[in-house]
């Protein structure tokens, strides 16, 4: 399918690459449809979860593992059986960035992570439970704590 999106015009989206997200996203719950566009550069870490019905919203996305190699998560048993996650293998997750005019202040969001089983394509952002993480955590390491208050 072709999708018209703002940083890069229009675009094939392969209809096997549709996510559906049947909550939309908190503060954008009537986006139900996107795809992960993957950046080409290897070295980049980012990439960008585009809705397919709205072409000026896409969220820059992260693998928060490749940030913070002790990220460590629970998901809760609801988000498991809405996900219908029948294997860990199944599972990509990312978090969602903000770059901010200072781009060396980018955070990410931790507590929120986007959650995705590639063999059912259904995808959710799961808020939770541990209170470790928060919404903003610095990707590239500050004089202050990590946590950004």
């Amino acid at each position: 399918m072709k999708v018209q999106t703002k940083e890069f015009g229009e675009i094939e989206i392969p209809e096997e690459n549709i996510i559906l997200f049947n909550e939309g996203i908190p503060g954008f719950e009537e986006e139900k449809r996107f795809a992960i566009l993957i950046n080409e550069d290897k070295d980049n870490p980012f990439h960008w979860l585009q809705s397919l019905d709205t072409p000026d919203l896409a969220f820059i996305i992260t693998d928060p593992f490749k940030i913070y190699e002790d990220y460590d998560i629970t998901l809760p048993q609801t988000a498991i059986e809405k996900l219908r996650i029948e294997r860990e293998e199944d599972l990509i997750i990312y978090s969602i960035v903000v770059v901010p005019q200072d781009m060396t202040k980018m955070t990410t969001n931790l507590m929120g992570p986007l959650v995705i089983n590639t063999r059912e394509r259904l995808g959710k952002q799961v808020i939770l439970d541990n209170s470790d993480y928060t919404t903003r955590h610095y990707i590239f390491k500050q004089d202050s704590p990590e946590e950004v208050k």
